[in-house]
């Protein structure tokens, strides 16, 4: 059993659905993840990778990892099933070159919720970008990258706002800024002005709130969590849902998810205190049109 497929292809939510199907029949098994990697001759690494939903895997090589774990044939056949479908691919692979490691997996997950709660403390979150605002973050992290790349990666950013006024079941977006995320000039005065007029005009779709903690509020959870998304995603039979609650905090050096239910309530307590903070829809919009004619067209 090679490494060969341990690249970061198809789709995510059947990925991760597998994935945790096999972390319990390993469990079950008794096995741990280095005994069970010996034996399917793959490094531990790529074991992981597969039971975190990171990377996709041939149903022949999950065949075999079932009759390791001695599962049996209906769910081994369902499972093998499954794998197949963890190679459909969506319509980001076109910019894999230009996906940062691992991040189409939030991508995936983002594709497949029905609900987004966002807190951000510094800057527009990605979803509400506009392309000069992105252009001028992107630039910034990627200065010794060619421009065309970085176009790439603007244009990724840019093809992803599409997900909020899809026709077809675009999720709930619930937004809350921090005010410094306003005060925070990001390029030229006439970019900034252009991108928080594109917040209100995100604010105004019918499956979008977008609010503002002001720094009158004083401390608030945000202070302590820093930024995060929580995705939920929609019921399927017997009212359980297609993915666990999933809690995604990116930081500077790698990314972060959590799906275990108390770490998600933690997060939910925090963004509902957050939430409390902010000013109401109408007087965020105010303040936010107010801020981005403060920057004017100049």
């Amino acid at each position: 059993m090679s490494d060969e497929s341990a690249g970061p292809t198809g789709s995510t939510v059947p990925r991760r659905q597998l994935g945790r199907h096999l972390t319990e029949l390993r469990e079950r098994a008794g096995l741990t993840a280095k005994a069970a990697a010996k034996e399917l001759e793959r490094s531990t690494a790529t074991l992981w990778r597969i039971e975190s939903g990171k990377t996709s895997t041939r149903s022949h090589e999950v065949e075999l990892m079932c009759r390791v774990y001695e599962a049996p044939p209906d769910l081994t056949k369902a499972l093998t099933a499954l794998a197949k479908e963890t190679k459909a691919r969506g319509w980001w692979h076109a910019y894999g070159d230009v996906i940062p490691e691992g991040f189409d997996l939030y991508i995936g997950l983002e594709e497949a919720a029905s609900q987004l709660d966002v807190y951000e403390a510094t800057l527009v979150p990605g979803l509400l970008q506009t392309g000069e605002y992105a252009h001028q973050i992107i630039a910034a992290g990627h200065s010794d990258r060619d421009p065309a790349e970085i176009e790439r990666r603007v244009q990724l950013r840019v093809k992803r706002r599409s997900l909020i006024t899809r026709v077809i079941n675009p999720p709930a977006l619930s937004v809350v800024l921090y005010e410094a995320v306003l005060r925070c000039p990001v390029g030229g005065r006439k970019t900034m002005a252009g991108q928080l007029r594109h917040v209100v005009d995100v604010s105004r779709l019918p499956n979008a709130t977008v609010r503002v903690v002001p720094f009158a509020a004083g401390l608030h959870e945000g202070v302590m969590s820093g930024q995060f998304t929580i995705l939920r995603f929609p019921t399927v039979g017997g009212g359980k849902t297609a993915e666990p609650p999933t809690v995604f905090a990116d930081g500077y050096t790698g990314d972060l998810y959590l799906d275990r239910p108390s770490e998600v309530e933690q997060y939910d307590m925090a963004f509902r205190n957050i939430s409390s903070m902010a000013l109401s829809e109408e007087d965020s919009r105010r303040l936010i049109l107010e801020t981005a004619g403060q920057y004017g067209q100049g």
